[in-house]
């Protein structure tokens, strides 16, 4: 019996080690708080800087083009998520931009937020 309790013990420690080392890669925003995390492989991040620059990915995109960048990166059977990364500074009116878009096109999206 120890030795499943050790075998348990070894897994809950290496699932905690590398559920650490996970991170995203995108723009550098200072996020809201919040208590939950959510994170999806099949994802395509969209931040927006206390600038209101846009990024997809690491790639300034124009308001004028967002949607059609946004659709190009999701693909044609829109099954990636949308991640928006908005700056806590930022206006709401660029957030709720990038959240008309996945709603017209009807595609998943999660707003990102750091923890408390």
């Amino acid at each position: 019996m120890s030795s499943m309790t050790d075998i348990v013990f070894l897994l809950l420690i290496f699932f905690m080690l590398t559920s650490t080392l996970v991170t995203v890669s995108a723009i550098d925003v200072l996020l809201p708080k919040a208590g939950g995390k959510t994170e999806n492989s099949k994802s395509v991040a969209v931040s927006i800087t206390n600038e209101s620059l846009f990024y997809i990915d690491k790639t300034q995109v124009s308001s004028a083009n967002l949607e059609n960048e946004i659709l190009r990166n999701v693909g044609a059977n829109k099954n990636k998520t949308i991640i928006i990364r908005g700056d806590k500074d930022v206006p709401y009116k660029n957030v709720m931009q990038v959240i008309d878009i996945a709603n017209k096109n009807k595609l998943k999206m999660i707003l990102a937020v750091s923890a408390k």
